[in-house]
């Protein structure tokens, strides 16, 4: 099976919740999730960030509607890093 490790979005979002709020909301969704923020752009009532959660395995579509009940609207995808759980057998194995 295929499992998303890593992403790293685009997203605009409103002022508040501000970026930990926001932060700590998507670090919810999942047991093991590290999010890393970034403040790209900021205008009168919104802000552009760029949001990197990394785990085990990631929620996608949990992390959209989080995103989307916050407010904010997801503009790309802009890296997505994923792994075989069949390529991971195989490297333990070899070990």
């Amino acid at each position: 099976m295929v499992y998303v490790k890593r992403i790293v979005l685009d997203v605009l979002k409103p002022h508040q919740p501000n970026t930990l709020e926001f932060s700590q909301s998507i670090a919810s969704v999942g047991v093991d999730y590290r999010v890393h923020l970034i403040v790209l752009e900021v205008d009168e009532n919104t802000e552009t960030v760029q949001i990197e959660i990394i785990a085990n395995t990631i929620d996608f579509a949990a992390v959209q509607a989080v995103i989307k009940d916050l407010g904010g609207s997801l503009h790309s995808i802009d890296e997505v890093e994923v792994c075989n759980e069949a390529e991971i057998q195989h490297e333990v194995e070899a070990d």
